[in-house]
Order: C-alpha cells, then structure tokens, then sequence
C-alpha cells in the first residue's frame, strides 16, 4: 500500500502571525521544521487542499483567504505541491465559480462531490492502492470534514498527530479530539516517526 500526502489550509490568514484568523498552532513550526525538510530531501510531492473564503460564503461570515493576496498563499514550499484543490467551505466538496481566481467575482459556494472524488482517484489514487495521509488546520473542523469524505470513498485515511492542530492551538484540546472523539473511526492517528518507518518499509 503506498501513502499520498494531503495538507489542508496551511494558508498564511490561518498560519502566518499577522493572518486574519491566526492564533498560534505548534504544527506549523513542527512542519516548517521537521516535514517539509524530509519532503524535499526525498523527493516527496504533497497534494493542497486550500480555502478561498471570501463573502458570499451564506451560514459563515468569515472573510479570509483572498486569491492573489498574501492570506491565500501556503506555507509549504512551493516545491512540494503536487496538485491543487481549491474549497469555499469546511469541506473540501464545496467549491464555487471563480474559486481561487482573484481577478474575478466569486459565486455562491456549491457541493460538487463529483468533481472532488475526480481530482483525488487524479492525484492521490484509488482506495485499493493508495492511503490518504492528512495534516494541517484544524483537527476540529477542516482536516476532520477531509477525513471524512476519504472514509466514504473507500480509503483509510491517516492523521500525523504533530501536523495538526486545534483551532485554538490548545494541545490539550486537540488531544480531547484525537483521543477521546468519534474521529478515531475517520481515520488512524500516528506519530510523525512512525510515519517515516513506514516510509522506509515501502521504499
């Protein structure tokens, strides 16, 4: 079984001290530290889930993430993407017209399951053949809605337990989530070592 990384909303607005709605998130250092350096040094691709979250979003009044600004931009190296998903709501299936183009007028975000389940056999592979592997913000609300619609396609998704984080940055919470929450049925929680000794069993 081969593994396929996915990183979900490590946007500057969420990651970046000066965001529209950051707060401090130990992940961020913990990749920026550890992950990213081991991705570039062999050669591993990540897949991008990112937000584009400007108004009109109807049920969230946020406003963040504008195309083109520097909000919108990752904090993974750009080196590292493999493919590019761009959402206008917690979950990933929700998208709208003009979605990640800034030199346009967004439309009213829409489910498209469709289209979704289309870029992920693309990019990361059947269920029989590959493991989705998530990290990113937040554990309790957008990497949690990514695991679920890998678990209902048929895929078994993994957690890197340093690579993600709670919305408030309370390692405590986020443990409540990992630990003691239904999300032990969305997918399997691992430290970032055991990560990389599967890696190596693979190889």
């Amino acid at each position: 079984m081969k593994y396929s990384f996915i990183a979900v909303d490590i946007q500057n607005d969420f990651a970046t001290e000066g965001g529209k709605s950051y707060s401090h998130k130990p992940s961020i250092d913990f990749m920026k530290k550890y992950i990213f350096p081991y991705f570039i040094l062999n050669n591993i691709k990540v897949n991008e889930i990112i937000s584009d979250y400007r108004q009109p979003r109807p049920g969230d009044s946020g406003d963040m993430c504008h195309p083109g600004t520097w909000g919108y931009e990752s904090v993974m190296p750009a080196e590292l993407q493999k493919s590019l998903w761009v959402k206008n709501m917690n979950s990933p299936i929700w998208i709208r017209d003009n979605g990640g183009d800034g030199n346009k007028k967004p439309g009213l975000p829409f489910p498209d399951s469709n289209a979704f389940g289309i870029w992920v056999e693309r990019n990361i592979g059947k269920p029989s053949e590959v493991r989705p592997v998530v990290f990113g913000l937040t554990i309790d609300c957008c990497v949690l809605c990514t695991v679920q619609e890998f678990r209902w396609r048929g895929y078994e998704p993994i957690i890197i337990y340093e690579a993600v984080d709670h919305a408030n940055g309370n390692e405590e919470d986020k443990k409540a989530v990992l630990e003691k929450s239904a999300l032990r049925w969305w997918a399997e929680t691992i430290l970032w070592e055991e990560m990389k000794e599967r890696l190596k069993e693979n190889s």
